[in-house]
């Protein structure tokens, strides 16, 4: 009796044991699936060109008598400079001026246009570090171009980017391509056409794939650099062909991912005489590491991200045609490969990029490298929050740039 009832009670414990077992199994699965999942909807959100832009500044005044607005305080309403205030759901476009008063609740700013839309109370917007929207507001010639693209996956032989060219004030051989960065397009980069034409350069400011102006790749997403230095390779073969024979890259966040895959990739490097890169993505990895803890997430979860955007079987999951090689884009890991005289400008408190791969890419290329830090600018604002001294960094580079020996673009 008393072995029996040993034996019951050993049979017990073993069932609970077991019980507990499964539970703890099926709480872990649940767990890896959430995270699976969660992972999935992250990476298919890297990769997806985004339809709009969040509103996340709150306009809480508008005085039409004084020219002035009082937005909520928040990391880019309180920034000094002059910036694009695009309004409900971009129907709205107006652009401000310098601070004027802060408390702690809002920001009063100088109202220096209002393009379209009505301002007041309550209305919801983004700034930019956008100024200007169109060539038309530098007040240079411009011309309307457009650039072949070899996009194999669609129906038609070629498909046309458009794109602008602004020529230099006179005859030059020597082209600045710029390229935007994502979920952008092209008037991003008409801030630096001044100083480069000021320096004799040419400015192409182009589209590419999935960027809502050149035509879609055949999937439709991103490949963050992968494949999108194909356009850029085009773009260079275009400024070939109306006489360059200097060029300088440009890339702005994404678009500096995008420039250094031109850069070590392109069939016309030698053509090529350095890179300007404007908060840039160095590393993929830094960069999605570090949005997921802005969003909250075990680091588990944006390495996972990764690994679904550079599987096979990612594209599944994300829509992708092509796997992404993150290896390949992570220049931090393939610095001692890059030959170019390259100016990075980042500002250490980028908020979206962080600086991280600009500093260890400076430190590890002191000999090709010229790192500007900016301290307060937040994420591709270094211009408009200080653009005396942004134009001086890109205008003394240059200078230097002028000195070396055509012949031989990687001499240090």
């Amino acid at each position: 009796m008393c072995v029996s009832d040993k034996s019951g009670s050993g049979s017990g414990v073993l069932r609970g044991v077991a019980m507990a077992g499964i539970a703890a199994s099926a709480v872990g699965i649940a767990t890896a699936t959430a995270g699976a999942v969660i992972a999935g909807v992250m990476a298919r959100t890297v990769v997806t060109p985004p339809r709009k832009r969040e509103d996340d500044t709150t306009v809480l005044a508008v005085d039409e008598t004084a020219g002035t607005i009082t937005l909520e305080a928040n990391a880019d309403s309180v920034l000094p400079g002059e910036y694009s205030f695009f309004f409900t759901g971009d129907t709205g476009h107006a652009r401000l001026g310098q601070l004027l008063a802060r408390d702690g609740a809002g920001v009063t700013r100088r109202i220096l246009s209002v393009d379209y839309g009505a301002l007041a109370p309550r209305v919801k917007g983004r700034l930019s570090g956008w100024l200007y929207l169109s060539p038309q507001d530098l007040g240079f010639p411009f011309e309307n171009v457009t650039i072949p693209l070899d996009l194999p996956s669609r129906a038609v032989v070629s498909a046309l980017a458009p794109a602008w060219l602004i020529p230099a004030e006179e005859h030059s051989d020597r082209w600045v391509i710029q390229v935007h960065g994502r979920a952008v397009t092209r008037p991003e980069a008409l801030r630096a056409v001044p100083v480069f034409r000021e320096a004799g350069y040419n400015s192409l400011l182009i589209s590419y794939r999935n960027d809502t102006e050149a035509p879609q790749s055949g999937d439709g997403r991103y490949s963050l650099g992968d494949t999108e230095w194909f356009d850029v390779d085009a773009a260079i073969d275009f400024a070939a062909g109306r006489g360059a024979r200097q060029v300088v890259l440009m890339g702005w966040s994404m678009g500096g991912a995008i420039a250094l895959q031109a850069a070590t990739r392109s069939r016309h490097r030698g053509l090529l005489r350095g890179v300007v890169l404007e908060s840039p993505v160095i590393d993929w990895a830094d960069v999605v590491a570090f949005q997921g803890v802005a969003m909250g997430l075990p680091a588990v979860i944006a390495r996972l991200s990764m690994r679904v955007m550079g599987g096979r079987w990612g594209g599944l999951i994300t829509g992708q045609a092509f796997p992404i090689d993150f290896r390949r884009l992570d220049f931090v890991a393939r610095a001692d490969e890059l030959e170019l005289p390259m100016l990075l400008l980042h500002s250490n408190d980028d908020g979206f990029v962080p600086v991280t791969g600009s500093r260890a890419l400076a430190t590890s290329r002191t000999d090709i490298v010229t790192f500007v830090p900016f301290g307060v600018a937040r994420h591709t604002k270094l211009w408009n929050y200080d653009r005396d001294r942004w134009n001086a960094a890109i205008a003394t580079w240059l200078a230097k740039l002028s000195l070396r020996s055509p012949a031989s673009p990687g001499a240090a």
